[in-house]
């Protein structure tokens, strides 16, 4: 009895230091991996401040180089603002210029009338203006359009007025109240023109100013 009561007692002392071995085990396991997972969360964190103060730089590096870019397109579009400024009071100086030659022209010839004489003196002060003007606006790229004895064209004529005539053919431009002008090869101002037309048939009385066709 009392042999089967110690052997029951050094069972229950072995399961006994057994239960306290295995759980002091599991329990420095516990701490152990406790610590690593920390130390990998530690590591973890690290890379990812890292990398966001990576971020952060080239965050500010790009935004500095946006500014220059944006200060540099704004610095261009002032200089070629000025420029543009500075080209047309160039161009508007010369044009300018060269009108006063013109009206250089025009008191030489206020000046012959003034003085008298025969007429002479002012048809030639008138005629020199003329072609003053005219080679004026020939460096401008503005030419003249040539149109009496043109047939009628609406595009570069406009019809003031219409004859009959026998010596023409029926819409033909036989005189001009305004000269037209070319711009290089645009349009500048129509030639404001008389069109012929055919004679009335007998019998019918025929009027000025009938419509022109347009042909």
């Amino acid at each position: 009895m009392d042999e089967k009561t110690n052997q029951n007692d050094d069972n229950a002392a072995a399961e006994k230091v057994n239960a306290e071995t295995g759980t002091g085990r599991i329990s420095e396991m516990s701490l152990e991996e406790a610590r690593q997972k920390l130390q990998e969360a530690l590591s973890a964190l690290e890379e990812k401040q890292k990398a966001l103060q990576q971020k952060e730089t080239e965050a500010a590096e790009y935004k500095d180089k946006y500014l220059r870019a944006l200060a540099e397109s704004e610095n261009a579009r002032k200089r070629i603002r000025q420029q543009a400024e500075e080209n047309a009071r160039i161009q508007r100086e010369g044009l300018l210029r060269d009108l006063l030659s013109i009206i250089d022209n025009l008191e030489r010839a206020v000046a012959a009338a003034r003085d008298g004489g025969n007429g002479k003196p002012i048809v030639e002060g008138v005629e020199m203006v003329l072609r003053s003007m005219t080679d004026f606006l020939r460096s401008h790229g503005v030419t003249q359009l040539s149109a009496v004895g043109q047939p009628f064209d609406p595009l570069l004529h406009e019809a003031v007025d219409s004859v009959e005539s026998t010596e023409h053919q029926p819409n033909t431009v036989i005189d001009e109240f305004v000269r037209g002008y070319y711009i290089g090869d645009r349009l500048l101002r129509p030639a404001r023109v008389t069109v012929s037309r055919l004679p009335a048939p007998p019998g019918e009385q025929s009027s000025g100013g009938e419509q022109v066709e347009n042909h």
